[in-house]
């Protein structure tokens, strides 16, 4: 597998455009051919074709053809990368978060305490 890093990149950079969004969303309900998938989009189908090509390039959906229908579905090896990061961060936050809200609360806390007096 590619660097983490690469992946990461080129999955958010996919993930950054509504209509790929759009069709992996499809696709995370079950795989679907190329034309099943550019159905409800009102764009040309090279338009269409270029952007299944950057999630595929991106690692996000695979694809295979068997005769005239290119079908495709999630790759969830690489959306799982991306997930990861993204549930690391999350918790990165979290903990931060928790911890300036301890802090606020002892200044709270203190400044309660000096009014007091």
């Amino acid at each position: 597998m590619p660097n983490q890093m690469a992946v990461l990149d080129d999955a958010f950079r996919a993930l950054a455009d509504p209509t790929r969004r759009a069709v992996l969303e499809r696709l995370s309900r079950g795989t679907a051919s190329v034309s099943e998938l550019a159905q409800p989009f009102e764009m040309a189908l090279p338009s269409f074709l270029q952007h299944l090509r950057v999630l595929e390039d991106s690692g996000l959906i695979r694809s295979h053809k068997v005769g005239r229908v290119r079908t495709c579905a999630v790759n969830s090896l690489y959306l799982n990368e991306a997930e990861s990061w993204l549930t690391t961060q999350r918790k990165l936050w979290e903990k931060r978060l928790d911890q300036l809200d301890s802090y606020l609360l002892e200044m709270k806390e203190q400044h309660a305490g000096e009014t007091d007096l």
